[in-house]
């Protein structure tokens, strides 16, 4: 029997062993893939920012790519630091989640043809086309993002207002007192007024 529980001890602890090297294992494999994305980020906003320096139609594409992104990912940080403090939100990221996709297909359009297309005359043909989806991109983004704005602006104010009132009705009570044993003697110019007898409390003002 001893052998038995020994056993059965061994083995519960190394599955709990096992357990949690494999969830470091994911956590590490994460935290690599994290990094990974944002170097890939990083050196496609140098790449992209060089490139909108060009002159000529390659530079303008990618300018407009550069439009589009830093667009997405002003929303994206605004709905996403507004919904940890306002729920009414989550609806507004799910629609941005679909915005977002279809982004990513119009970026891949104009990436191609940046990076893969030689024929600068059909580049130049597509190109209004291509600026029109995104600034229609860019409008979803931009009124998603005006409105968590004006949400959050408007929430902070009222509890201003809110806290603001408070304040002076209680700043007004302090300065009302009444005393709750004998009434003090009516106090002379310039004398030193007279401590009152028993406690004083609090009074508010009609």
């Amino acid at each position: 029997m001893e052998i038995v529980a020994i056993a059965g001890v061994l083995g519960l602890t190394f599955l709990v062993f096992a357990m949690l090297v494999v969830r470091g294992t994911r956590a590490v494999r994460r935290g690599v893939d994290t990094a990974r994305r944002e170097v890939r980020r990083t050196v496609s906003d140098v790449k992209l920012t060089a490139r909108a320096a060009q002159p000529g139609i390659v530079g303008e594409l990618s300018r407009v790519r550069k439009e589009l992104r830093a667009s997405l990912d002003s929303t994206r940080i605004t709905l996403q630091g507004g919904a940890t403090d306002d729920p009414a939100l989550g609806e507004a990221l799910t629609l941005f989640g679909q915005l977002e996709a279809h982004a990513r297909q119009l970026d891949g359009e104009l990436t191609t043809l940046a990076e893969t297309e030689p024929d600068r005359a059909r580049i130049a043909a597509r190109l209004p086309e291509l600026r029109d989806r995104v600034t229609r991109v860019r409008h979803s983004a931009d009124a998603l993002r005006f409105a968590a704005q004006d949400r959050a602006r408007r929430h902070d104010s009222l509890d201003a207002d809110d806290l603001h009132e408070r304040i002076g009705m209680e700043a007004e009570a302090l300065r009302h007192w009444a005393p709750t044993g004998e009434t003090p003697p009516p106090v002379e110019p310039g004398a030193a007024r007279p401590e009152l007898p028993g406690r004083l409390r609090k009074r508010r003002p009609r």
